[in-house]
């Protein structure tokens, strides 16, 4: 195949632009039409009788809005590993017509595209059904380097519940 076939192969390939942050060391990513906005984390406020990933509610732009912490709800500590509290600097605003909320993030989110041939469909094995739900891709990169590089496109809507979000913010 010559040069200029792959080329135009390659221009009829759908690309998606990821939003791309780190948890715990691993690359997790989601479409960047998911997102509103990056903002740096504002003051938050507890709110009593919550699960445990949600850490409270922050106004960002006057809008009140449920602050979740992604690692607690993936449950991505360790078993044994001290708690010590991370410095969640970041805030990725969520804001559609079903939700709005914030996901604490460590790192400054960077942009991806990648080519939809990039993005595979995991096969794993979930303990429940639930679970299956919360990956919609995984993403394989190869670098110059001949390394490879994955990153976890997680269903925002499978992981967050609309009704975890909406009972935060009525007990604030």
């Amino acid at each position: 195949m010559s040069s200029i076939s792959k080329k135009k192969e390659i221009n009829h390939v759908k690309k998606h632009q990821l939003i791309v942050f780190k948890l715990e060391g691993q690359e997790y990513a989601l479409f960047i039409d998911q997102i509103k906005e990056v903002v740096i984390t504002p003051a938050l406020t507890p709110v009593p009788l919550t699960p445990p990933y949600i850490k409270g509610v922050a106004n960002i732009r006057g809008e009140i809005l449920a602050m979740i912490d992604l690692v607690e709800r993936f449950e991505l500590k360790k078993q044994g590993q001290e708690s010590t509290p991370k410095k969640l600097n970041f805030t990725l605003v969520i804001a559609d017509e079903e939700k709005k909320m914030g996901l604490l993030v460590e790192e400054l989110p960077q942009t991806l595209n990648v080519l939809e041939t990039d993005m595979i469909q995991p096969s794993l094995i979930y303990q429940t059904e639930e679970e299956k739900n919360y990956i919609q891709f995984i993403v394989r990169l190869q670098s110059k380097e001949n390394t490879q590089r994955l990153i976890i496109v997680i269903d925002l809507n499978k992981i967050i519940l609309k009704e975890e979000v909406n009972s935060t913010l009525t007990n604030f």
